[in-house]
Order: structure tokens, then sequence, then C-alpha cells
């Protein structure tokens, strides 16, 4: 099905209208809160609507190219759309509908602390810098737009800026995004030079021609900058601070689209931009994505902040959807497209599927600690009964970010083990063991991600209220429930019926690289490089349902007419259950912080106070067992406190006084008149 290039451009400029219009209202009114909150954010709604509409037809097929020359040097501003930026823009669409849908009651507690009407403009600018960054097609154009979006999402994190975190939070955020910035700035511009051109379309056929030293310097830079948006380690640090400090719904989209964009940078990088590769470029993003996927998994069991544990498992989830980046570069080195092509459509369908699961995720934690007035999950507790509800939301989130079936999880980690499965096609015994590596990165990641969501949906909703604050909460608005209602059933859509996400993933890589994936679909079976495995999601999705309807069934006939007896659960002795009989978040995370102390480093400190008439009674006892985070230590103090070393030695030479300042100017002109000759 061929579309109108005239309709793309109409959807564009309504998308855009759309956004436009919602910033301004949102000013306008800034001075009547709920029409601020409503006008702006069902603006963003309607302007997210819009953005799906366009990357449906990008995806069908879909073309347009529109320039502005006026408005920016070397070229102006160039946008343009083919099916990667329309599977893009489709992920966006899928994080900021339903968050735009949840910010209109979310928002509303912010209403006498916050202004509704800056906050409704800098989400809707926060979408639009989003949708134009992935549209983007030359050098200029691409980097405003990326800093645009940078600076947005920076105000964003800095709502609750009465709060230190927040403010240490935005800090670190702005200079971990700065510094990808320039390294973005680098390489670009090192690229333009090299290859004459700073339009994205010529630079895959010039770059063929450049050495290898160019090639490697721009790939390095390029991939820093990129992989510090999308947060893979040691470049996370800024995540699990900015995504817990930021409003709910802005946590959403940051972890389940904005760090996707730096996914987008690395495809376009390694699969468009530079053309085939060497395979050491593949290996390095193998190995950075297997370091991540685990260390991301295990930081995120050690986590007793309930967003601070999601913002971690992010980390891991974007070292699962590099696996299959880096498997498909190195397929792609050895020329095997077909199986670069298969590991290429396993990282984007669980780019969608982590756009999915992770805000379903974020906005219910959103919910709970709207509910609590806490993150910290030892503070929560029986909260299945007060918010049943959010709960089940939670636990679909749950259940798919581990993989589970029939929810979308399972299927596109299936697609990644079975990419790095066929590794045996490469004849080399290095890279061989590269793969096997990185299969066992993700058998274990799979395993200690299902342990982490256990820990996060028990602690938090089962068992007993363990704070005042949660044996009060109650239920969220409706329509914060409606936006995690859409994206639980989307979890469970990409789950079962995968085809159609398949047919345009397939059409998509082939536009790009030429090829199909080495995959077989119809409407029940997937066979991934047939024959060599197979699975049939709807099929069993509607076994695991007649399952699950055929016990209480089957409990019930066997059951017959006996009378059902309630009872208090034992109290080991006692004759009432307290919370302090539960198991709380450390202990369930000890066993792993015990097995793992050699990455954790964990802080010990154990402080008892006895009677002063007797040490046979204790007064009080103060337990301190904390981990320590290696990249933190090992590399960023370390870089710090250089940097402020070398910051007071500048300070010496601004003495204030004009003299030496003449002198510092004489001996510059000194410098520069002896390099002239």
């Amino acid at each position: 099905m061929m579309i109108n290039e005239t309709l793309v451009l109409k959807l564009l400029n309504l998308t855009l209208f759309c956004f436009g219009l919602g910033a301004l209202a949102s000013l306008a009114l800034a001075r009547r809160a709920p029409a601020a909150r409503w006008t702006g954010h069902m603006l963003a709604l309607l302007g997210a609507g819009s953005v799906g509409t366009l990357a449906v037809a990008g995806l069908a097929g879909g073309t347009a190219h529109w320039t502005l020359s006026g408005l920016l040097p070397f070229g102006g501003v160039v946008l343009g759309i083919d099916r990667l930026s329309a599977f893009f823009l489709l992920i966006i669409a899928v994080g900021g509908f339903p968050a735009s849908l949840y910010a209109l009651g979310y928002t509303r507690a912010y209403e006498s602390r916050h202004s509704l009407g800056a906050m409704a403009c800098t989400w809707n600018l926060f979408l639009a810098t989003m949708t134009l960054v992935v549209l983007a097609r030359n050098v200029l154009t691409f980097l405003v737009l990326w800093e645009a979006m940078s600076l947005v999402s920076y105000f964003l994190v800095l709502t609750e800026s009465d709060h230190a975190e927040t403010q240490h939070a935005g800090l670190v955020y702005l200079v971990m995004t700065h510094a990808g910035f320039a390294c973005l700035l680098m390489g670009f511009l090192l690229l333009a030079h090299a290859t004459g051109t700073m339009d994205f379309a010529h630079w895959r056929a010039a770059t063929a021609s450049l050495g290898a030293s160019t090639r490697h310097a721009i790939f390095i830079l390029l991939a820093l900058g990129f992989g510090a948006k999308a947060g893979v380690i040691p470049l996370h640090i800024w995540l699990p601070q900015a995504h817990p400090a930021a409003p709910s719904h802005v946590s959403a989209v940051m972890s389940g689209v904005m760090i996707k964009l730096g996914i987008y940078g690395l495809i376009r990088l390694g699969f468009d931009w530079l053309g085939i590769g060497p395979a050491v470029w593949g290996g390095a993003i193998l190995a950075v994505a297997a370091v991540s996927a685990v260390l991301g998994v295990l930081y995120a069991l050690m986590e007793q902040d309930l967003k601070r544990l999601l913002a971690y498992s992010s980390v891991e989830n974007v070292g699962i959807i590099l696996l299959g980046i880096g498997a498909g570069l190195l397929f792609q080195a050895y020329h095997l497209p077909g199986l670069a092509a298969l590991a290429l459509l396993a990282g984007l369908y669980h780019t969608l599927n982590h756009a999915a699961f992770k805000s379903l995720l974020f906005m219910t934690a959103g919910a709970v600690v709207q509910a609590t007035h806490t993150r910290h999950m030892e503070a929560m507790g029986g909260l299945i009964k007060r918010m049943p509800q959010t709960a089940l939301f939670f636990l679909v989130g749950s259940v798919a970010i581990a993989a589970l079936p029939p929810f979308n999880g399972f299927f596109s980690e299936w697609l990644t083990f079975q990419s790095l499965l066929l590794s045996w096609q490469i004849p080399a015994r290095d890279v061989n063991l590269i793969f096997a590596l990185a299969i066992a990165a993700l058998a274990l990641t799979s395993g200690l991600a299902a342990a982490c969501f256990v820990k996060a949906f028990g602690i938090t909703f089962l068992a007993l209220p363990r704070s005042d604050q949660a044996g009060q909460a109650c239920e969220v608005s409706w329509v914060m429930r409606a936006g995690m209602a859409l994206l639980a059933l989307a979890c469970l859509a990409l789950g079962i019926w995968p085809v159609g996400v398949l047919y345009a993933l397939q059409a998509t890589i082939f536009e790009m690289n030429g090829a199909y994936a080495n995959l077989y679909f119809d409407w029940k079976t997937v066979v991934a490089n047939p024959p060599f495995a197979t699975v049939a999601p709807l099929l069993m999705a509607c076994a695991l349902a007649a399952l699950l309807a055929a016990i209480p069934l089957a409990l019930r006939l066997r059951r017959g007419r006996t009378v059902r007896r309630y009872y208090e659960t034992w109290g080991c002795g006692r004759a009432l259950q307290t919370a302090r009989f539960e198991y709380t978040s450390t202990a369930f995370a000890n066993p792993f912080k015990r097995v793992f102390a050699f990455l954790y480093r964990p802080i010990k400190e154990l402080d008892i106070e006895f009677h002063p008439e007797s040490r046979f009674f204790v007064r009080t006892i103060a337990y301190r067992n904390e981990v320590r985070s290696v990249f933190e230590e090992a590399l960023y103090q370390p870089l710090i406190r250089s940097t402020q070393w070398i910051a007071e030695q500048a300070r010496r030479l601004q003495s204030g006084n004009v003299q030496s300042y003449l002198l510092y100017i004489l001996i510059a002109l000194v410098i520069l008149i002896l390099l002239a000759r």
C-alpha cells in the first residue's frame, strides 16, 4: 500500500500543531491550574495520537521530505521519514499517548505546589522534540533537536526542585547528557568533514572509502554519545538518579521512550551511516550489552526505592536490546545478512516491548507513590487490597519484564536467544566464545529479573501494611488507571499476536539493509531460521488460559459440597500477626548480596547500645548493610576529584591583577607568532 507524501506531511503538520498549541495554551492558562492541566495534556494526547498515525503511515511505506532553508545554516532544517524513523515514532506514541492520559490525573497533586502550565508546556515540548529527533536528516538539525530534547527533559526532572535530591539528580543528568552531546558533536563533525557532506542520506556511500582509523574514531565517539543517552554501563550513572526524581509520567517516557533514541542512533550508526563495519564493533557492543544486562538487574535487586529499582531495570533491558544489535553487527561483518536481520529484529522488538512494560511499571509505581507518599518499599505492603487494579497492572508489567508467557517480554527475549544461538554459523572461535558468554549473560539476567520483580511485587503489594500511609492508601483516579490499562493490553497483545509488528519490522530492516530476517511466521507460529526453533505465542496463551480456568474448576468439582472456612494465618505462637513478621526487601535480597559480594562490596555496620546497668539488656540496635557502586567509586569519584584539582589550579591564574592578565596576553601573542613562522 502506497501512502501519499502529501498525507504524511499533513500528519506531521498536525502533530507539530497539537504539540505547539498545547505548549502555548498551557502557558496562557498558567494562572488557572485546572484549565492548564486539562488543555495542555489533552493536546499532548492528541499530538501523541497523531504521532501514532504518522508512524503507521511511515511503516506502510509513506515517505516525505521537508526542508526549511532559512532557519539553520548548512542546509537549514531538514526532516524526513523512512520505516526506521516510523518505527521509533510508534515507540514514542506507545509511551506518550497513555502517559499523557495518565498525566491528566497524576498532575492534579501538583496544583498547589508547582506551575501546571509550565509542566504541561514542557511536556508538550518533550514529546515534540523526541518526534523531531527521529525525523532529522542533517547534522545541525539533529544536534539542535537533540540538545532541545535534553534541556526540556532536564527541566521536567527538576519539577520538584525544592528537594536537594532532585537538584543533585538534575545536575548529574545535565553533566552526563552534555558529555554525551560533546561526543556526538565531535563524531558528527568528523564524519561530515571526512565525507564532505552534512546530509545523512549521502553518508553510507561516502564512508566506504574512509580509512580504518577514521571510521573507528567516528564509531567510538558516536557510540559514546548515543550510549550515554541509552544508559549503558558505565555511562548509566544519571539514569537511577534522574528517573526517580522526575514525576512518574515523565519517568515512564524517559525510561520507556527517550533512552530508546540512543538505541536509534546506534542502529543508524552501525547499519546505515557507516555501512558494513569490522567485527570488533559488534564484539564491543555485545560485550557492553552483556555487562549492562547483568549488572543492571543485580543493582536493581538491591534497591529498596521502587522507582530506582525500575530505573536500574532499564539499564538491564537496554543491555538486552544491545545484545540483538551487537549480534546483528557481528553477523553483518561476517556477511550473514539474514541472521543480521534476525538479530536486529529481536533488538527492535524488545525496544517496543520495553516501551510498553516499563512505561506501565513506572506509571503503577507513580500511583503507589502518590497513594503512600513514599518510594521506599519497606514502608509499603498490603496494597493489593487497597489498590487492586493498580496491583493487577503492576503484576502484568512484572510478568512481562520477567519474560514469562503470554506477555510480550517472553517473545522478544526468545527471538534474542535464537539469534545468539545461531552464532555457530560464524567460522571464528573467538567470536563464538563472545556469543557463548552473551547467551550465559542473557540466561542469568532472565532468572535474576524474575527474582527482582517477585521482590518488587511481593514487598509492595502483598502481606500487611508496614506504615500508616500504606494502611490508608486508596485507588488512584480512573484516568490514571485508564492509561495503565492501555499499556497492560499492549503488553498482552504484543505477546500473543506479534504478526503485525513482525511484518512491519521485516519491511523496515529490508529497507535499511537489503535483507529479510531468517524468520517464518503466520497467525499462530513463528519459526526462527527455519527449522531451527519454533514458538506459537497465541496457542501458548490459549493453553495457559485453559489451564488457569481448569484448576479452580477441578478444585470445585473435587470439593463437592464441603464448606470453606476462613481462619487467620498461623502466627508462630503469637496471638496476632503484625507487619514485623513479614519478609523484608533487605532479607529477600540478602542471598544475592552474599553470592555477588565481590561486586557489591557491602558496607556492614552494627551499633548496639546496652542498658547502662546491665549488658544483658539491649536498649537499641542499629544495623547498616549497604552496597557500593563499583563504577561510581572506581571511575566517577576519581574523575570528579581530578576535575576539582585542575579547577583549583586554574583559579590561581585568576588573581584579579591586570598586569598578570596583560602578561598572559603577551605570552599568547608570542606563542602565536612563533607558530605562524
